[in-house]
């Protein structure tokens, strides 16, 4: 895989897919899918599309979904996140199983993964995954006054 691609985390695609967008997130994968930078791993795909209301937007997102870089998930990313779960494990840090695979994914394919999930930079701090969180301009959002 190239360094160049980002992973885009089921939480940043919900920013930016409902009515009301986030307008920085949006901006963002706006900008990564004009210069084909987006990929897409099974998990993430899986819950988008279990996410859609209506067959007319599910055959829409998957087609659209279809169009992004395909990350697979193989025997060497199950293992990785195996060895990754019981290692933040020991070190007191729960990671959900889906989120867990996710990151794998990412630093088997030397990606960056955009977020807006906490779980993932609590993972970021003790292995390879490369990340860009959004999760501080959701709270920014949700408290505006601390500005």
């Amino acid at each position: 895989m190239s360094d160049n691609l980002v992973l885009i985390d089921t939480s940043v695609w919900i920013l930016v897919l409902r009515k009301s967008p986030l307008p920085q997130a949006r901006d963002e994968v706006e900008h990564l899918l004009a210069e084909d930078r987006v990929a897409i791993v099974p998990m993430i795909r899986l819950e988008l599309l279990g996410g859609a209301r209506t067959p007319g937007e599910f055959n829409r997102l998957r087609s659209r979904l279809a169009a992004l870089h395909q990350i697979s998930i193989d025997e060497a990313s199950w293992e990785t996140a195996a060895n990754l779960s019981f290692k933040l494990r020991q070190r007191g840090k729960i990671i959900p199983y889906t989120d867990i695979l996710i990151g794998s994914a990412a630093i088997l394919a030397h990606c960056l993964l955009l977020h807006a999930d906490k779980h993932f930079d609590l993972m970021a701090e003790d292995t390879d995954l490369n990340t860009r969180g959004l999760v501080s301009m959701l709270n920014q959002q949700a408290n505006p006054e601390s500005l």
